[in-house]
């Protein structure tokens, strides 16, 4: 692998954690909103959507027809995925109360 191939590779693969990161915040953005939201159905359906075709086009702009780099981007949108989870889950520590 030559050096130029790495930093496409690289660049791949940022882009992957960056379209994961949009396609997963614009989920949890879409949740908090779309819950207290007048017209909950059209929130959902529109940001659907939206971030479907954000992400395919970003897919296909990036990754092009060579399988590698797809096989690539799709490891950085699921790694954003995980980041995404673990940055919005609210860790509650609780005190378990017993009966005496």
């Amino acid at each position: 692998m030559q050096m130029n191939e790495l930093v496409q590779i690289l660049m791949v693969l940022f882009t992957g954690v960056l379209l994961g990161a949009i396609f997963f915040g614009g989920l949890w953005w879409t949740v908090q909103r779309g819950l207290s939201a007048r017209q909950p159905a059209l929130w959902f359906g529109a940001s659907m959507l939206l971030r479907t075709a954000v992400v395919l086009a970003g897919f296909y702009f990036f990754a092009g027809p060579d399988w590698k780099r797809l096989l690539v981007c799709m490891v950085g949108f699921i790694i954003a995925r995980f980041v995404v989870i673990r940055l919005t889950t609210k860790q509650k520590l609780t005190e378990v109360s017993h009966a005496p």
